[in-house]
C-alpha cells in the first residue's frame, strides 16, 4: 500500500510532466508550517534554475492542473513558489478505512525478504546483569523485532563471554574453598557430579573475589591462567566444572533476560567460535593476508578512501593466544555456516567502533562473508545519571539491572497507590508491566548512538513523552471500547467519518504515517523513530477525546465512525509497542 506521501506524490508528478517539467521536483513533504498547510511540494523553487523561470509560475502551471482533484480540500501556489496542500476529508478517511483492512496498516518494504543475525545482549557467564547491558538488551530486542515485522528471517544470538580468564579464575578460587571437590583430585576416575557444586549467589560471590586476588596475588593468577589453558586445551575436569558454571549462568541470565521481556534464539557463547579458530587463521596465513609482526599475527585493513590510519587487526597473539576479534571471526564462519545471512547486525558500546570495523573488513578480506553481505555496527551511547557520568549505585558500585528494575517498579508504584481503584495484587502486576515500559521507553526514545540521563522520576511520570504516558493513552481507548460494547455496541465494519472535526483530522494525520514511520525505523535500525510517532500519536488521541463527547454522542453513524478511529488507533499502538518489547495492563 502506497504511503498519502507517495500517492499525492504521483499526483505532482504528473502534473509537473504535463506542464514540461522534469517528475524529480514533485517531492512532497509533511508540512512543516501546520498552521498552514498539511503536505507541501518545494520543487519548483528548484525547477527555476533548470528553466530559467520564476518560481511561483512554475507552482501556479502545476497547481492549475490539479485545482479540479476531488482528494485535495485545498492545493495553492504561494509566493515565492511554494505549493501548499490539505488533502480532503474524504480522501483521508478512505485512506485510513484501507489501512485498518490491510495487513500491517499497508506497511511494505519492498525489499525481498532477508536472512538476518542480531548480535545483542552481551552478558558474561558466571557475572549478573548491570546497568551497563541495559541498552544492548532493550535496543537490540527492538531491533530484532522490526526486522521479523519487514518479513525477515531473524536470528538473535545473546554470544556470551564464556571462554576467557574469568572461567580459570572461577576454578582455582573454588579450588580453595572446596578442595574436596572430585574434580580437583587428581586420582579420581569416575563420573564427575552432575549437580553444580555452587549457587548463583555463590558463583557471583566467587568471581569478583577471584578476580581481586588476581590483582594482588601473581602466584593466584598464574593458577588461574593455567586453569583458563587447561579449561580451553579440553581438560575433563576443568571442563565439568565449566558446564556447571554456564547452565547455573544461564538459568538466571535467562530469568532476567525474561524480567526485561527479551528473548533470543539462540544462546552461543565464544566457546562455541573455538573449533573454527586454527582452520580460520591458517585460511588467513594461506591466503596471504595474515603475517607476522612484533610476534603476532595481523591482517592489514587499511583502505585507499580511510582518512585516517586504522591499525591492523591482530588475530593471534604472540603468545598463541587468540582475541575477541579472533572469537567474533570464528563465530561468523560458524555463523555462515548453520544459518547464511545476507545481513549481521551487532549491538554494543559505541566505544567499540574500532574493533568492528576490523572484525567487519578481515572476513570480507578473508571471504568469511560474501561481498554483498551487509554488515552493520550500531553503536550505542551510554546511560548516565543526573550529574552526567555513568550511572551507578549511591555508594558508587555498578548497578544490577534487576535493583534498577525493581526501583522503577517501585517508582511506579507509588504514583499507581497514590490514586488506588485496584487491590495490592493488581497494582503490584500493573506497577510491573508500567514500570518496564517506563525504564524501555526512556532508553529506546532516545537515539541509540546518544548519551541519555537517567532520571526514574521523569521516566516514572504519568505525563509527557513517558512509557506511562503511552501506556495510560492505550489503556484510556480500551477502557471507551469496553463501554461501547457494554452499552450494546459493535466493533464489526466500522469505518471512519468522512468529515471531521479539526482534532479528529488531527489524528487521522498522525495515523496515516505509519508505514512511512516504520519504514524508516527499519531502514535507519532506529527504534527512536516509532517512539516519537507514538507519543504524537498518543498526544493527538488525547487531543481528539478531550474535544469530543464520544460515548455520549447522540448521532450513532456519528460515534460509530469515532469508534473506528479510535479502535484503529489503539491498534497501531499496540503495533508499536509490540515492536519496542513493551506490553500494557488493563488497567493504570
Amino acid at each position: 500500500m502506497k504511503t498519502v506521501i507517495e500517492q499525492i506524490s504521483e499526483k505532482l508528478e504528473a502534473a509537473f510532466a504535463a506542464c514540461g517539467y522534469d517528475q524529480k521536483y514533485a517531492k512532497v513533504s509533511v508540512s512543516n508550517r501546520p498552521d498552514l498547510c498539511e503536505f507541501q511540494c518545494n520543487g519548483a523553487m528548484a525547477a527555476a534554475k533548470e528553466y530559467h523561470k520564476a518560481p511561483f509560475m512554475i507552482a501556479d502551471e502545476v497547481v492549475a492542473q490539479l485545482k479540479q482533484d476531488e482528494d485535495f480540500a485545498s492545493i495553492e501556489s504561494v509566493k515565492p513558489g511554494f505549493i501548499n496542500i490539505i488533502v480532503s476529508g474524504a480522501y483521508l478517511a478512505d485512506y485510513v478505512n484501507t489501512m485498518a483492512r490491510t495487513e500491517k496498516f499497508g506497511f511494505e518494504t519492498g525489499d525481498a525478504p532477508k536472512n538476518v543475525v542480531v548480535d545483542y545482549g552481551g552478558a558474561n557467564a558466571a557475572k549478573p546483569l548491570h546497568v551497563g547491558h541495559l541498552r544492548s538488551a532493550v535496543i537490540g530486542e527492538s531491533i530484532k523485532r522490526i526486522e521479523r515485522y519487514a518479513g525477515n528471517t531473524v536470528t538473535g544470538d545473546v554470544h556470551l563471554g564464556d571462554w576467557g580468564l574469568q572461567m580459570g579464575q572461577i576454578i582455582e578460587e573454588l579450588r580453595d574453598r572446596k578442595p574436596e571437590l572430585p574434580y580437583f583430585d587428581e586420582n579420581f576416575k569416575g563420573e564427575y557430579p552432575t549437580e553444580a557444586p555452587f549457587t548463583i549467589a555463590e558463583l557471583e560471590e566467587i568471581y569478583p573475589a577471584a578476580s581481586a586476588k588476581c590483582k594482588t596475588d601473581d602466584a593466584f593468577l598464574a593458577r588461574a591462567h593455567a586453569a583458563t589453558l587447561k579449561l580451553q586445551s579440553g581438560d575433563p575436569a576443568c571442563t565439568a566444572i565449566w558446564k556447571h558454571i554456564m547452565n547455573v549462568s544461564k538459568a538466571d541470565l535467562k530469568k532476567n533476560y525474561d524480567n526485561l521481556n527479551v528473548t533470543f534464539d539462540l544462546w552461543k557463547g565464544e566457546s562455541d567460535a573455538q573449533p573454527y579458530i586454527p582452520d580460520m587463521v591458517q585460511s588467513f596465513v594461506d591466503q596471504g593476508i595474515a603475517y607476522e609482526s612484533q610476534g603476532a599475527l595481523v591482517v592489514d585493513i587499511q583502505e585507499d578512501t580511510d582518512t585516517k590510519e586504522l591499525p591492523p587487526c591482530i588475530v593471534r597473539k604472540s603468545d598463541g593466544a587468540a582475541l575477541y576479534a579472533t572469537s567474533d571471526l570464528a563465530t561468523m564462519v560458524e555463523r555462515e555456516k548453520l544459518l547464511h545471512p545476507d545481513t549481521y547486525i551487532y549491538l554494543a558500546d559505541k566505544r567499540q567502533e574500532l574493533h568492528f570495523t576490523q572484525v567487519f573488513r578481515v572476513a570480507k578480506k578473508a571471504g568469511i562473508v560474501k561481498p554483498e553481505t551487509q554488515m552493520t555496527f550500531l553503536g550505542f551511547g551510554t546511560m548516565n545519571g543526573k550529574d552526567g557520568k555513568p550511572f551507578k549505585t549511591r555508594s558508587g558500585g555498578v548497578m544490577r539491572l534487576e535493583h534498577l528494575i525493581a526501583d522503577i517498579n517501585d517508582a511506579v508504584y507509588k504514583k499507581i497507590t497514590e490514586n488506588r481503584t485496584m487491590d495490592e495484587e493488581e497494582a503490584k502486576k500493573t506497577a510491573k508491566i508500567v514500570g518496564l515500559a517506563a525504564l524501555k521507553y526512556g532508553d529506546l526514545s532516545n537515539q541509540a548512538s546518544k548519551d541519555y540521563v537517567f532520571d526514574i522520576e521523569r521516566f516514572a511520570s504519568f505525563e509527557g513523552n513517558t512509557g506511562p504516558y503511552i501506556l495510560y493513552t492505550i489503556v484510556r481507548i480500551k477502557s471507551i471500547l469496553n463501554k461501547y460494547i457494554e452499552n450494546g455496541g459493535d466493533l464489526k465494519e466500522l469505518r471512519v467519518n468522512s468529515e471531521q472535526s479539526a482534532s479528529e483530522k488531527s489524528l487521522e494525520l498522525a495515523l496515516v504515517k505509519f508505514a512511512e514511520v516504520i519504514r524508516a525505523a527499519y531502514k535507519d535500525n532506529a527504534p527512536h523513530r516509532i517512539c516519537q510517532y507514538i507519543y504524537e500519536i498518543s498526544n493527538a488521541f488525547n487531543g481528539f477525546y478531550h474535544d469530543t463527547k464520544i460515548l455520549a454522542e447522540s448521532d450513532a453513524s456519528k460515534q460509530k465512525g469515532y469508534i473506528a478511529l479510535i479502535s484503529i488507533t489503539k491498534a497501531i499502538l499496540e503495533q508499536c509497542i509490540e515492536l519496542l518489547a513493551i506490553e500494557c495492563p488493563e488497567r493504570m
